[in-house]
């Protein structure tokens, strides 16, 4: 018997479907020589501090820094994923062979890896590596199964990455939080959110530092035609003045007259981080969201798989091109052009070297019907983007005239479109005009030598502050390490150094909000106070620093390659936390007070007794910033009857809007999610009773909502 596990039970039933495992089971099927069962998320974690000593259970600077001898996992205590995980330990201990079928990627090989080394799984182990979920697919990998060895670095890249953030999470979390906070406060330090948040501090430092200049620059239209000083800005209006004088004494010259021919070059398939961009620009949506939405249109079987950092193709898929594109129906007008002629193998979309596990996010050629109004924008977003990289190039005309006008030189750019190329797949779209970028603009002919009348005028202006990060602005500054980049190859080199990976920079994003670090005003991304001092607090630049994150970044891919040793990785890390923490405990920074967030680890140690103090108001709770009370790792959110845990799935917690025939206010849910009750509450009625109580609702310890 060989025992399937897969991703999600969605995919386990695909997969089962075409393996005529058709009988279903509890927690798995069965059929045809094969068990399909599943996960659903991460069942195994890392130990917490106090599995391995029960000091570590509190936190004190002298436990500090706590370096087990060995890590060890754990199962998550929740009762679905115990109980699925039963079903998976009986089912491979009995087995003959186990095809691990989880997300083709490090996260998802971690999380099988770690499911079957908890489950003492002895037998051999064969790997499923697809790129989308179409039956197709499914079928040509079970054709093609790899020896699950093949991936053993990129299980190591996973451990090495999980016990970083260990390491540096756990001891800089506690190590900042006693050194530096006051009362219950929690300063979170992260390996990736610390220098991420200190990206948008230091554009935050700029911002509120920059002070606006007046500047003055000399212009003259000379046939119809806008031509500017190039000569630096004038810093007073009396100097503009005098030269605009001097400009209306002399005649127009023109020096100069010079066209040419270019080609704009077509843009580049997605990655996610790309289409996380592209998303926020055109529809506002945040990284978190678009990521949401492709991974849905991928279980659709609409997309190739989505977490990925290529924007290439790998050559052996030219074949499969012009069927896919004729798959496109509903892009048939735009897709007739290109399918006229033989597919071209260009060199910017096929390429095998800048392909590893994965390809480019590019459509399966599935038709996409019944779709929501995000998903089927973000469908668009890859479809459009896949048929353009296969229309010709546009070319363009760039037209440059240089004049004089007595000494001072002046000057006008034009551009025309000659032919639109890969630019007609998005001739309804608003065209989005990049910074420095020309308009199109056409030039009339000018010549050399010619000399005229002219119309001397001053521009007056006023210098601009650097921009807020947007969500698009600052995903591409953790992609290239804090390194502001436009061309697309540059940006390639630059990914390996990037922090954080494509598919956990959203969270990151999504993390530094709900800790009420950052905030979003419009599409803009501002740190708060509160930001800004916990990255004041941090003296020390590794934590900091994008571009030293990024190395550890790049060792990661380098263990993924095979090209460097976890245990090195490992052992750097630790003598990294040891002197963070010697210099944070024998250095004296400033004590800074943050807003809460969620409810800290409770010291239960007897504590002296203190004389009473006047107490200071309780900082304000907002629905927003409420974590689930149950798993305590993720977010409440707002369904459409209910709160509900962000990872519900996994961790099940639900809180009704309405119980006992009331209607929670936002102050009774808050104070039962932070203080386990509410206040008392008239007219409760008991189910299956007419008749109204008075009490208070209690939140018990099985996370049940109960009468107290």
């Amino acid at each position: 018997m060989k025992v399937c596990i897969a991703e999600k039970p969605s995919v386990a039933r695909d997969i089962a479907e075409i393996l005529g495992a058709k009988q279903r089971k509890e927690g798995y099927y069965e059929g045809n020589g094969y068990q399909v069962t599943w996960t659903f998320g991460h069942f195994c974690t890392l130990k917490e501090p106090h599995d391995y000593f029960d000091r570590w259970k509190y936190w004190h600077l002298e436990d500090l820094p706590m370096i087990p001898a060995n890590f060890g996992i754990k199962l998550i205590d929740n009762a679905g994923v115990q109980k699925q995980f039963k079903v998976i330990e009986t089912l491979v201990q009995a087995c003959d062979e186990v095809i691990n079928c989880g997300d083709a990627g490090q996260e998802g090989e971690l999380i099988q890896r770690w499911v079957l080394l908890k489950a003492q799984n002895t037998k051999p182990v064969k790997r499923l590596w697809i790129s989308s979920l179409t039956e197709q697919a499914i079928k040509d990998g079970f054709n093609a199964l790899k020896d699950a060895a093949q991936y053993n670095n990129l299980y190591a890249a996973g451990s090495a990455r999980a016990i970083g953030d260990w390491l540096l999470g756990m001891n800089a979390t506690r190590l900042f939080t006693k050194k530096f906070g006051t009362g219950k406060i929690i300063l979170s330090i992260g390996r990736v959110q610390t220098p991420t948040l200190a990206m948008i501090v230091a554009r935050q430092k700029e911002i509120n530092a920059f002070v606006s200049e007046e500047y003055w620059e000399l212009k003259t239209i000379y046939r119809e035609t806008e031509f500017t000083a190039a000569i630096d800005r004038l810093k007073s209006a009396d100097k503009a003045g005098k030269g605009l004088e001097y400009l209306k004494q002399h005649p127009f010259e023109i020096t100069s007259f010079e066209k040419k021919e270019g080609k704009e070059g077509n843009p580049r398939l997605f990655d996610l981080t790309a289409l996380q961009v592209e998303a926020n620009k055109k529809f506002a949506y945040s990284a978190d969201d678009t990521l949401k939405y492709i991974q849905n249109l991928y279980e659709k079987k609409l997309v190739t798989y989505p977490r990925v950092d290529t924007t290439y193709l790998s050559e052996d898929l030219h074949p499969k091109v012009a069927g896919i594109l004729q798959d496109m129906t509903p892009y048939a007008a735009l897709t007739a052009s290109i399918l006229a002629k033989p597919i071209p193998k260009l060199k910017s979309v096929f390429d095998d070297k800048k392909v590893t596990d994965h390809h480019a996010i590019i459509p399966t050629g599935m038709y996409p019907q019944g779709l929501p109004l995000e998903e089927k924008r973000v469908y668009d977003l890859v479809a459009r983007r896949f048929i353009a990289a296969f229309y010709p190039e546009c070319k363009v005309s760039n037209t440059t005239v240089l004049g004089k006008v007595g000494q001072v030189p002046f000057k006008a750019t034009g551009k025309q479109i000659l032919e639109p190329g890969w630019k007609e797949v998005y001739a309804n779209d608003v065209p989005e005009k990049k910074e420095g970028e020309e308009e199109e603009k056409t030039l009339p002919l000018f010549v050399v030598g010619e000399s005229g009348p002219h119309t001397p005028k001053i521009h007056q202006g006023k210098t601009t502050p650097p921009k807020p990060y947007t969500e698009a602005t600052l995903l591409r500054a953790m992609e290239t390490a804090g390194k502001q980049v436009e061309d697309e190859e540059m940006r390639e080199l630059l990914k390996d150094n990037g922090i954080g990976r494509p598919s956990t920079r959203a969270n990151i994003i999504e993390t530094l909000f709900r800790r009420r670090y950052i905030e979003k005003r419009k599409k803009n991304i501002f740190a708060t106070q509160t930001g800004m001092d916990l990255i004041d607090t941090i003296q020390n630049e590794l934590l900091k620093s994008a571009e030293l994150t990024g190395t550890w970044e790049r060792k990661l891919r380098l263990i993924e390659k095979g090209e460097y040793q976890m245990d090195t990785f490992k052992q750097e890390l630790i003598e990294m936390v040891q002197a963070l923490t010697k210099e944070v405990k024998n250095n004296a920074y400033k004590v800074i007070t943050l807003a809460p967030e969620t409810p800290p680890e409770p010291e239960k140690e007897a504590k002296p007794k203190k004389e009473p103090k006047p107490k200071e108001p309780k900082p304000e709770v907002s629905m927003e910033s409420l974590q689930c009370p149950k798993c305590k790792s993720h977010p409440l959110r707002k369904g459409n009857t209910a709160y509900g845990c962000a990872n519900f799935n996994v961790c099940g917690f639900k809180l009704p809007f309405e119980l006992m025939g009331k209607k929670l206010t936002d102050k009774q849910v808050i104070d039962l999610i932070t203080k386990g009750k509410t206040g008392k509450i008239k007219g409760l009625k008991m189910p299956g009773s007419e008749n109204e109580v008075e009490g208070k609702l209690v939140l018990n310890k099985d996370f049940n909502i109960e009468l107290g």
